[in-house]
């Protein structure tokens, strides 16, 4: 828990024992002996909750909880109340407090409803910031979700290729969403207002092609698996791409297309023409931090779709999640979070499951990968990245049975 925590309290010896409690646990704490002085940190971009005495001289908790939800209804407000004022305090939880505290407290008590207090609040700026993505952003910042440096690399290599125009390549591992990726170039290009044709090249003959080619006409068309496309119609694709005056071509595969090549499926001129314009969409195990906010972005969707109330996502879920590897990418996320939001049983928590010492071993093991493919294997680079000794690079990596080469 680092979301911070204000404290509202005018006894200094109950304040002074409040900010004790919660710097053990290494929580930012603002202690205020007043509404007056408290009042300067209630602001709508708050990022912690509200800790108050309820009878105070002056403005009371009433008045803080009062001022609070008015400049943010879903700020958390907590009153700590005395042994008389219980019917005062069920009467703040009509008013919209988020909890009340019984003095003296336990810290377990205290810290458990914070908890929970910060985790709702922690929700309520990732919605209210991703709805703010919805309603401003371009195409690019509404749909492709992270906050990790390639997820931003992402999307401006995806607004970059929608303005160039010429037909481009999008790969990446299977459910990276190349499909997606395809149609937020094409929303963010000069096309955009035209039509969108998505069909999958594989077993794609001649006429349907053509037909294709017609119906996507003034806007684009995008030809996913385009390694299984049958050789004629390659023929007939490289023949429009030559005379020109067609849709824009967005091309998609999850495969290795010089491996199509040499297998003699893939038409090595058609290789070399889309392989000048590629995107590629990087993996949920080169990005880890962007788990968090993709899972609760699916969540959220699913329970919307559903008509249900989205469930809670707790720290113990998400360490889960990203002690996970996700072979299966965005897609294998964006199932397990449909189930967690159906309340069906999963492998949301499955990292909930291993000691601490286990799931911080996925984790290293994760980051140790990414910066192996970053670098391409090159361990001195790794090791000064990872600002780790080279001695201590290469134990770790036996640890976990990680060769530099494999990433060359």
């Amino acid at each position: 828990m680092s979301a911070p925590v204000l404290v509202v309290d005018d006894d200094p010896m109950v304040r002074e024992a409040l900010s004790q409690t919660l710097e053990l646990e290494e929580i930012d704490v603002i202690a205020a002996a007043s509404f007056v002085e408290a009042k300067h940190h209630i602001v709508a971009g708050f990022g912690g909750v509200i800790l108050s005495d309820m009878r105070m001289p002056g403005r009371d908790g009433f008045h803080v909880l009062d001022y609070a939800r008015g400049v943010d209804a879903e700020l958390p407000v907590i009153l700590l109340t005395g042994e008389g004022d219980i019917p005062m305090a069920v009467k703040a939880m009509t008013q919209g407090a988020f909890g009340f505290l019984e003095k003296p407290c336990a810290p377990a008590e205290l810290l458990a409803v914070l908890g929970r207090a910060q985790t709702a609040r922690a929700m309520a700026l990732e919605n209210r910031r991703l709805k703010a993505q919805l309603e401003t952003g371009d195409a690019a910042a509404r749909w492709l979700f992270g906050t990790s440096e390639r997820a931003d690399s992402l999307r401006q290599e995806v607004r970059r290729v929608a303005r160039i125009g010429a037909e481009v390549l999008v790969t990446g591992a299977p459910g990276t969403g190349i499909s997606k990726v395809a149609e937020v170039i094409h929303l963010c290009s000069p096309q955009s207002k035209g039509p969108f044709g998505k069909h999958t090249a594989a077993g794609m003959d001649v006429a349907r092609f053509e037909t294709t080619l017609g119906d996507a006409s003034g806007g684009s068309l995008f030809l996913d698996e385009i390694q299984a496309m049958p050789m004629q119609t390659q023929f007939a694709l490289m023949s429009a791409m030559e005379r020109g005056g067609h849709p824009r071509l967005i091309f998609g595969s999850a495969a290795r297309l010089d491996q199509a090549v040499e297998a003699g499926h893939l038409h090595a001129d058609l290789f070399y023409r889309l392989d000048g314009l590629q995107l590629r969409i990087p993996s949920l195990a080169e990005r880890p931090e962007d788990i968090p906010v993709l899972f609760r972005h699916y969540v959220a969707q699913a329970a919307e779709q559903a008509g249900v109330t989205a469930p809670e996502v707790t720290p113990d879920v998400l360490s889960g999640l990203m002690a996970r590897e996700w072979p299966g990418n965005a897609r294998a996320l964006m199932s397990v979070a449909m189930r967690f939001a159906l309340g069906l049983p999963g492998e949301e928590s499955r990292g909930g499951e291993l000691g601490l010492a286990e799931q911080m071993a996925q984790v290293e093991r994760t980051l140790l990968i990414e910066a192996l493919r970053k670098h391409e294997g090159r361990a001195v680079a790794v090791s000064d990245a990872l600002k780790l000794s080279r001695r201590t690079l290469y134990d770790k990596l036996e640890k976990y049975g990680l060769r530099p080469e494999e990433f060359r």
